[in-house]
């Protein structure tokens, strides 16, 4: 990982690790269709309790991995700076298929293109029934 990109990345996590510090409160959430590369970071910024995230916006890799990406990362950072997030809620593990259930694949369906996201778990990674 580049200098630039550790930066960033080290700067995004020091965020997260500071806890609550009020709203606006961003989320970031990666996604991969697998759970060794992320291929999409989602960041959502709540404004106040009870909110839903709004703006959201979304950064894409297909050949690098989001988490590491010096461009997606320093986007990242920049987006939560522009809109004043206080706080930062993120996890650095790959939590889900990065194409959207009733955007690219019907609801209710498992994506055909991420076959080792069918039946597991988003948060333990294990399979379900």
């Amino acid at each position: 990982m580049s200098l630039k990109a550790q930066w960033y990345r080290d700067k995004l996590a020091k965020k997260s690790r500071q806890g609550f510090r009020g709203y606006p409160v961003a989320t970031v959430a990666f996604y991969g269709p697998d759970d060794t590369r992320a291929t999409k970071v989602s960041v959502g910024i709540v404004t106040h309790e009870g909110a839903d995230a709004h703006p959201v916006e979304r950064w894409f890799c297909e050949t690098s991995d989001a988490r590491t990406d010096p461009e997606v990362n320093e986007a990242v950072v920049r987006f939560i700076e522009q809109h004043g997030a206080r706080s930062v809620a993120a996890i650095y593990r790959i939590i889900g298929c990065p194409h959207e259930e009733g955007t690219d694949y019907p609801e209710g369906e498992t994506c055909p293109l991420c076959p080792f996201r069918a039946h597991r778990d988003r948060w333990t990674g294990e399979i379900i029934s």
